[in-house]
């Protein structure tokens, strides 16, 4: 664990976040669609709190106690708390910063205190193949019994008084809006909420088509460090950018195509990609749960259930408000210290906003279900604690394969392909600087370690990076086999064994990091529409 001493040798922990206002045009929604809106809002709040429990069973009682200090160390330890959501610096391998503290649980409050990862796996073993999956699934929590046993209790009623609410809540919304998808969607996850059975919710989710997109509910399974089984509860409340998502609806016609010439064994190919894969560019109103913890998301790619990525695809929904603030603010400072001034002329939004799809987009291509030794399986479920960093991995360097080809193919502009690999490369600093704790992080320290080692990034006398062009695109694309073959075959040990020998920060890496000290790490969001929303 990072010592407490580091942290302050460097910024104070909330202050590599910049203040930036988060917030959408909302003249266009009618007076109800505003007050949904409104409910949305009050909902997604009950997500931050029950993400707090998720973290660790003690957050509650010290934000309260947090929240009563008037000093000026007292305020920054509530900010750092609130922008963590706990008292550890995600961006300091979990470090706590709050006195008393103990260390990070790895399995969060999903798992009993003390249990270990064996002691949750051999029960897990015991188990039927039908109590395995309940136990295993994303929706429960372990506890122990009266008589100290594992036992498996869904979230319903786990969280019950809090999902209710919450379940109210959507329903108002749902009674104020005159657009039927949008009422389907949160009348079925108020259902879900005290039913614990998310699959008719995630679909009328891929279905929704109107200006108010709100995802809310349980989804990543990132807090779980001990299986990656156990999702976590979050909230997007957003604004559709209609023209945006248009220019981009034509990216879902190539997928079936970007699949069936993956650089894998044909065999581990899907022969039919799930027939409704939208895309979503949007504006953010607000963020709670695990989509507003440390590092801003930028764009996620949902939902997570096998079931509906099978029938239904996934989609990939843009946050094009963040990401803006996200480039200007971080990327960009950060090129014109990592990168030559070559590669720095390279760098731009568009290609920034480009990859970023495509790396959602390919999250829901590859394998997914699988077969190890004749058993049917997920390669979640196979890869366990490996999965994310590995996932996240994938979708980066599949993303980059992806969008070469979409560009060969005069899919996307040739400009683009001109600068998508410097602006990923300024862009891979960016992630590393989260932390290699945290799965994007080390997913793109296994990628600059391939790059550097296949020779396809270069660091000129001056420690500064560039690309080597002749170079980079066969190292995405062994890089992207490597990945996606290990996937098919379950490979739980060449994760592992990839983890170990890339997933690190090298000596010239930490030199370029260091340099980037004073620059922030990333954004930390005032949603100023969804405060015009409380006030109206």
């Amino acid at each position: 664990m990072t010592d407490l001493n580091m942290i302050k040798d460097r910024l104070a922990i909330a202050d590599r976040f910049a203040p930036v206002e988060i917030g959408a045009d909302i003249s266009t929604l009618s007076a109800p669609e505003r007050r949904a809106l409104s409910r949305l809002v009050d909902a997604a709040r009950i997500m931050d709190a029950l993400f707090l429990r998720q973290v660790w069973a003690g957050n509650e009682t010290m934000l309260q106690r947090l929240a009563r200090e008037t000093s000026d160390h007292g305020r920054a330890q509530l900010r750092a708390f609130l922008l963590n959501k706990g008292p550890w610096s995600r961006l300091d391998a979990d470090a706590p910063f709050v006195p008393g503290a103990p260390e990070k649980p790895r399995g969060g409050n999903f798992y009993p205190a003390g249990a270990t990862k064996d002691d949750v796996q051999g029960w897990l073993d015991s188990l039927s193949d039908e109590e395995r999956r309940a136990a295993a699934g994303f929706f429960t929590v372990i506890r122990r019994d009266a008589a100290g046993r594992f036992v498996a209790v869904p979230y319903s009623a786990e969280y019950q008084q809090e999902l209710a609410e919450a379940a109210r809540l959507l329903r108002d919304a749902a009674s104020l809006t005159g657009e039927p998808s949008l009422r389907r969607y949160l009348e079925t996850r108020a259902d879900a909420f005290l039913a614990n059975d998310y699959y008719a919710s995630d679909v009328a989710w891929m279905e929704l088509d109107g200006a108010i997109e709100p995802t809310i509910g349980p989804y990543e399974v990132y807090e779980d460090e001990l299986f990656n089984f156990k999702a976590a509860f979050e909230a997007f409340i957003t604004i559709r950018d209609a023209a945006e998502t248009e220019r981009l609806k034509a990216f879902s016609a190539h997928l079936q195509g970007l699949e069936d010439a993956l650089p894998i064994d044909p065999r581990y190919r899907n022969p039919k990609v799930g027939s409704l894969t939208p895309i979503r560019v949007v504006n953010v109103i607000f963020t709670a749960g695990d989509a507003n913890r440390g590092v801003q998301t930028a764009a996620f790619n949902l939902p997570n259930d096998e079931r509906v990525i099978r029938e239904k695809g996934s989609k990939s929904v843009m946050l094009k408000n963040v990401q803006e603030a996200k480039f200007h603010t971080v990327l960009e400072p950060i090129a014109r210290l990592a990168l030559t001034p070559a590669a720095q002329a390279g760098v731009s939004f568009e290609a920034f906003f480009a990859h970023i799809l495509l790396h959602e987009l390919m999250h829901g291509l590859g394998p997914h279900d699988i077969a190890v030794n004749g058993r049917s399986t997920t390669v979640r479920k196979e890869l366990r604690e490996t999965y994310s960093a590995i996932e996240e991995a994938k979708a980066d360097v599949s993303g980059l394969w992806a969008l070469q080809r979409l560009v060969d193919q005069g899919h996307v502009p040739a400009a683009i392909g001109r600068s998508m690999y410097s602006t990923f490369l300024a862009s891979m600093f960016r992630s590393l600087r989260f932390g290699i704790n945290e799965a994007h992080g080390r997913g793109v320290a296994i990628q600059l370690n391939h790059f550097l080692d296949s020779g396809a990034v270069v660091i000129d006398s001056a420690g500064r990076f560039e690309v080597v062009e002749d170079r980079i695109r066969d190292a995405v694309t062994s890089l992207t086999a490597e990945i996606m073959t290990l996937q098919a075959e379950g490979s739980s040990d060449r994760a592992r064994q990839m983890i170990e020998r890339l997933g690190v920060i090298r000596p010239e890496v930490q030199d370029v990091l260091q340099r980037l000290d004073r620059i922030p790490v990333d954004i930390e969001p005032r949603f100023v529409t969804a405060e015009q929303l409380e006030i109206s």
